[in-house]
């Protein structure tokens, strides 16, 4: 029996054109799905106070990343904390190195959702980003919940995403380097006599344990005057007497800056114990455009005469803290 051609094209025609319906009735429904522009990048993009931030992530690998479905946290220093940093426009982000970027990105992104508002108030809570440690505290100073986050303030607690949070931080956090706090200190140019006063003393070995400690490094101009102005002079002291020395500029804890605004009661001075047993007098800079606020720190060992004041501040370690300091905390004057 022959099958009737008019009847094949009809019944092929129809096919086709049920198909095309089809096709068009998904391709509507499809253009009609709601596009999610609340991921974390169109966050970023949609904040006046956070374009430095935005061109962070932009130059990144995290721009992708961060258009999944997460959750992330995303700690996004201000436009302002950025240009206290060097980083005062989009174009310095632009001509700094590909690396660099890279690592800062990485730094300031958790996998996860953390609402730092829920964690306990303690001092100094590891969390991990796509490249390294931080540490949050969250504590009460006065009438205030004040967190940190590597003693960087947060300013906002959560602004929402679909894929998580965007928290708004003071500072640009330093990217993680090094897991013990001797290679910091190694790392450092400025540092290079007190470095190698330590190898004499032998305590590296300390400064590589578990910890937790915080160093307090005196540069190079620092040692100089205090007496040691070379590495000869260095390696011709007796280690017991650099030991003496360089245990009074090292403490068993993780101390950021803001740990001690947070912790230091109604008045302004507190003391920090340091591993030979004797205390430092640590005493917070006023903030002159906020009265009743805190900068910073001095500190003043037994024998110094003058504040010893902090060149750089909170330099993390995996296993530490490093300040560098302008004048060597003294036992004896």
């Amino acid at each position: 029996m022959q099958s009737n051609p008019i009847k094949t094209i009809f019944t092929g025609c129809m096919v086709v054109a049920i198909a095309i319906a089809t096709n068009g009735c998904d391709k509507d429904k499809n253009d009609a799905r709601p596009q999610d522009n609340s991921r974390i990048p169109q966050v970023l993009t949609d904040n006046f106070n956070l374009t430095v931030m935005n061109t962070v992530v932009l130059r990144t690998h995290m721009k992708n990343e961060l258009l999944k479905s997460g959750p992330y946290t995303l700690f996004a220093p201000s436009d302002e904390a950025f240009n206290k940093a060097g980083y005062g426009t989009v174009t310095a982000i632009l001509g700094a190195s590909q690396q660099l970027i890279d690592g800062m990105a990485n730094y300031h992104v958790m996998p996860g959702l953390y609402d730092l508002q829920k964690m306990p108030f303690l001092f100094n809570q590891e969390i991990k980003s796509f490249s390294g440690k931080l540490f949050v505290t969250r504590w009460v100073k006065g009438q205030d919940t004040i967190i940190t986050v590597n003693g960087s303030r947060l300013l906002s607690s959560g602004i929402s995403a679909s894929n998580g949070y965007v928290q708004v931080i003071d500072r640009v956090l330093e990217p993680y380097r090094h897991e013990q706090v001797g290679n910091a200190v190694a790392g450092e140019k400025s540092l290079t006599l007190f470095y190698h006063a330590l190898r004499v003393a032998g305590m590296i070995p300390l400064l590589e344990g578990a910890g937790p400690l915080t160093v307090y490094a005196p540069a190079n101009d620092a040692m100089k005057a205090y007496g040691y102005p070379t590495l000869e002079t260095i390696e011709a002291t007796d280690p017991a007497i650099l030991r003496n020395m360089l245990r009074y500029h090292i403490a068993a804890d993780r101390r950021f800056v803001n740990d001690y605004i947070l912790s230091t009661g109604s008045g302004s001075a507190t003391t920090q114990g340091m591993i030979n047993n004797n205390s430092v007098k640590v005493t917070l800079v006023p903030d002159p455009q906020q009265p009743g606020n805190f900068t910073g720190i001095t500190l003043r060992g037994t024998g110094n005469t003058a504040d010893v004041k902090l060149v750089r501040r909170d330099i993390i370690a995996g296993n530490g803290v490093l300040h560098i300091t302008d004048q060597v905390l003294r036992i004896n004057q």
